[in-house]
């Protein structure tokens, strides 16, 4: 029998720009603030998983990433495993500490996901996106999605002239992809984007809480068309954790399961090398979810509220499609019926999701449990999602051929509403 599994303590430090802060402060903030939450202390932390991306090319530090971050804060002895990748290495590193408690190896374990992007030199910060696909192969990757969009017109003066990470021009091809396909439209990114920027206004620990209309999402400066500045998500900062315990460990720490949400399946996978024909039945995010689906023994109209990675709104279109919510081409559509809105059938991206919330990269994939185990709870005030039993995250990153290289499924279920038995824990 495959043993349960359960969230007991969350966080996740504001995320922006934090320039007078250590990827080791923000690990610290992080570690500090989901003990809190759980109750328990670090004694208590049987084995940890570091989710990082990009420290290595900010700041050099190869290697042992976790532990120089983390057994200055107490942790010794325990395993600490380095989780690298690219943007899913935070919800990597959370299925890794699933694997090792259903493993029987441990009974309470910490996932962490960290990432210090912001720099003086903004080259360097967008060039550390540009090793997440094949770095042998870079002129027929750009070849490769270039052809995406072609038969789709980009009307002059839509490329910014200021710098951007590459993966914009990644998210502009598959936008164009699917204008030409689908019909996706302009329009449908920037009501997906209005969307999230609003529900942002509620979250204190976003980047930006600032309110756009559709008119105002169109009208905002170009980053490469179709997409708009608010269509984006930015450079962050931040840190963000998750505790994971068995119900043995429930019963050896003595906490109460009213507020332990329980894991239904936590999957990683990477795609094919599929065509682009193959989109609606191949697409990574669809060969995972379904993956993800079987284990949990639920299927996509169970979802109550889900996070996605929004890269850019067309990823939020995109993932929609593959995870079974809405049928291939249906993804912006949806999103203008207001289905994903808070107070439609499945809210998506009530933290207002990455281009609002923020990206730092090693961290998004916890960032995401954070709020969906919150939102579990019942712990998350005006973007709160009313009845909420399950909850689904998806976390993507990097580039292989026409899509994601990684792709991560998090599924997750409200907190039982009783107390185990057992008896008070004296610490």
């Amino acid at each position: 029998m495959t043993r349960e599994v359960f969230v007991i303590g969350v966080s996740m430090t504001p995320f922006g720009r934090f320039p007078e802060s250590s990827a080791k402060q923000l690990a610290e903030l992080a570690v500090a603030a989901s003990l809190e939450d759980a109750g328990i202390s670090r004694a208590d932390i049987e084995g940890v998983y570091y989710g990082n991306a990009m420290q290595g090319h900010m700041d050099g530090q190869h290697c042992i990433r976790g532990q120089v971050a983390l057994r200055g804060n107490g942790f010794s002895r325990v395993p600490i495993i380095n989780v690298e990748n690219a943007c899913a290495s935070g919800a990597t590193a959370f299925a890794e500490a699933v694997k090792f408690l259903r493993a029987g190896d441990a009974e309470i374990a910490l996932a962490i996901g960290v990432e210090k992007l912001f720099s003086d030199d903004r080259a360097r910060t967008f060039s550390a996106f540009d090793s997440a696909w094949d770095v042998s192969t870079v002129d027929a990757n750009i070849s490769r999605l270039s052809s995406l969009g072609e038969g789709t017109v980009v009307p002059p003066g839509t490329v910014s002239p200021k710098p951007y990470s590459r993966f914009m021009d990644v998210y502009a091809a598959f936008a164009r992809f699917n204008m030409r396909e689908f019909g996706l439209t302009s329009r449908h990114l920037a009501v997906i984007a209005s969307k999230s920027h609003s529900n942002s206004v509620h979250n204190e620990r976003a980047q930006f809480r600032q309110a756009y209309t559709i008119e105002e999402v169109l009208a905002a400066p170009p980053i490469v068309y179709p997409l708009t500045l608010p269509m984006c998500s930015p450079i962050s900062d931040g840190a963000a954790a998750a505790i994971i315990c068995t119900r043995e460990g429930l019963r050896r720490l003595g906490i109460s399961s009213d507020r332990a949400v329980r894991v239904l399946a936590s999957v990683v996978g990477s795609g094919t090398d599929r065509t682009p024909d193959e989109y609606a039945t191949k697409h990574i995010a669809r060969v995972v979810s379904q993956r993800a689906y079987e284990r949990a023994g639920i299927g996509p109209d169970d979802i109550d509220v889900a996070e996605v990675h929004d890269a850019t709104a067309v990823g939020e279109a995109i993932v929609t499609e593959g995870l079974g919510f809405a049928a291939p081409g249906e993804g912006g559509a949806i999103a203008e019926a207001g289905v994903t809105s808070l107070g439609g059938r499945l809210p998506v991206n009530p933290s207002g999701g990455l281009i609002s919330k923020g990206h730092p990269v090693g961290a998004t994939g916890l960032g995401q449990i954070f709020e969906l185990t919150s939102q579990l709870r019942g712990e998350c005030g005006p973007r709160q999602v009313d009845g909420a039993r399950f909850a689904l995250a998806e976390n993507g990153g990097g580039l292989w051929g026409y899509e994601e290289a990684a792709c991560a499924i998090t599924i997750l279920e409200k907190p039982e509403r009783q107390s185990v038995s057992i008896s008070t824990r004296i610490r």
